[in-house]
């Protein structure tokens, strides 16, 4: 189906970005002047900044809390933004979301980023903050089963390599996996996905732009034959958690995640992938609004009840 009318409406009204290479901190002071204030956020019990001592050092965390309740289900959350954009604030109402739909504590991670930061930096902060969750349940008011990872774009890749880390690691608790609309093989070649061609103009990410966007990680040191780089480069897949993987009907990035479901079932995983009709990439993200694909929460508490 073309493009959801609302998605078309806000696209055509964004202004063309400006000539010459990619300004991250341009890029970054640009997404956290959109932030709404805080008085203007979806309420919850409490929202909770803090610094956890990992085994990748200090990292700040965001932690929500939907209700008042003796224990919770925790799902830990890596935002998106190729890897050197995003942050607790610019991603706040997904996590925000995420707690009121699903019930669960959310912690969000506020990893290092590219290119300030060498891969694999920023990867190791979200493996290191999903272990300090299991290892300081107590404190977080866990009620010692559900341990979810979640993240959108680049920070689905991050679910896919944690998953896949704390597997070979022998660290077997984490219960379920989610990954909306995610970046699973950093190659690029234009021919490897029919999407890549398919989606690749007027969709809002464009396939041109995914080089450039996500260059900042990789000349960091991240190589894309590393299967925690392009977890779907993973030989083995047996054995990782259970997966909802939701992917974008008119996002170039679509075949990839849809082929990295059909993988994970081959492999005796229990594996949901479920494209969103009419949608782009990012459309949790900035479109969540529009009834349709506020459906992904939903959706997602719905995978993380069994």
């Amino acid at each position: 189906m073309p493009l959801h009318p609302d998605i078309a409406q806000a696209l055509a009204g964004l202004s063309a970005p400006p000539p010459g290479p990619l300004n991250p901190e341009a890029m970054r002071a640009g997404e956290e002047s959109q932030v709404p204030p805080v008085a203007d956020r979806l309420p919850l019990h409490s929202v909770e900044d803090l610094t956890a001592q990992t085994a990748a050092g200090e990292v700040p965390m965001r932690v929500y809390t939907p209700v008042e309740a003796d224990a919770y289900g925790v799902l830990v959350y890596f935002h998106g933004g190729a890897f050197f954009l995003g942050s607790l604030e610019t991603h706040d109402h997904i996590a925000r979301s995420l707690a009121r739909e699903t019930g669960l504590k959310v912690v969000s991670v506020g990893y290092r980023l590219a290119p300030e930061h060498a891969f694999p930096a920023g990867l190791n902060d979200c493996y290191a903050a999903v272990r300090w969750a299991a290892e300081n349940g107590e404190t977080l008011g866990w009620n010692g089963t559900t341990l979810a990872i979640a993240g959108d774009s680049s920070g689905g890749t991050f679910v896919a390599a944690v998953a896949g880390m704390a597997h070979d690691d022998g660290f077997r608790r984490i219960t379920h996996q989610v990954m909306f609309y995610p970046s699973l093989d950093l190659d690029f070649d234009v021919d490897r996905y029919p999407s890549l061609r398919e989606n690749a103009v007027g969709y809002g990410l464009e396939t041109a732009g995914l080089k450039p966007f996500n260059a900042f990680y990789l000349d960091s040191g991240a190589d894309p034959a590393d299967p925690r780089v392009s977890p779907i480069r993973r030989a083995d897949l047996t054995g990782l958690p259970p997966a909802l993987i939701v992917t974008g009907e008119l996002d170039p990035l679509r075949d990839e995640g849809e082929l990295y479901g059909r993988k994970l079932k081959e492999a005796g995983v229990d594996a949901t992938v479920s494209r969103y009709a009419g949608a782009g990439h990012g459309f949790v993200q900035h479109f969540s609004w529009i009834p349709e694909y506020h459906r992904a929460y939903a959706e997602t508490r719905d995978f993380l009840a069994h």
